[in-house]
């Protein structure tokens, strides 16, 4: 299914749906960051995908990482919560949905990079390199709160 991503766009539909998603920041030992090139919209972002029934969030985080990346990962903490009214994300079934994310910062335990219908590559990326990525800015935005210094306080809106 694709998706257009509106932002802070006054063309945008109106919201009809809320879907709780959830994000990790997933760096490696050399401070990379794990990103994904997304098959829906081409854009770059970090892992991560929706809430389902009968699991909590970091079992989401988790199970969201591994799909799209082949990356098994722990949560540590707590990035923040991202719920931007003016974010919303139009999918060719009609759903409207409203962002309501909220992003983790996890770490790498086991496993090898991997693409998988979600995402058409998936590397590792040092920070100083994010900038040459096309990234939605609701997802960089994210990852600059996660970059931050961790005595912050989780974000949210």
């Amino acid at each position: 299914m694709s998706r257009t991503d509106y932002f802070h766009d006054p063309a945008a539909p109106a919201a009809n749906s809320v879907k709780v998603a959830v994000s990790a920041l997933v760096q490696d030992d050399r401070g990379r960051v794990l990103m994904i090139r997304r098959s829906d919209n081409d854009l770059y972002a970090i892992p991560g995908g929706g809430l389902e029934a009968g699991e909590t969030v970091t079992q989401a985080v988790e199970r969201e990482v591994f799909e799209e990346t082949g990356i098994t990962v722990q949560v540590r903490e707590l990035v923040g919560v991202f719920s931007n009214p003016h974010h919303v994300i139009a999918f060719d079934d009609g759903e409207v949905r409203q962002e309501f994310s909220i992003c983790f910062r996890a770490v790498p335990i086991s496993g090898a990079v991997r693409t998988s219908s979600e995402s058409k590559e998936v590397d590792w990326v040092a920070p100083q390199r994010l900038h040459e990525l096309n990234i939605h800015p609701s997802v960089r935005l994210r990852i600059e709160r996660a970059l931050a210094p961790t005595e912050q306080q989780p974000y949210f809106t």
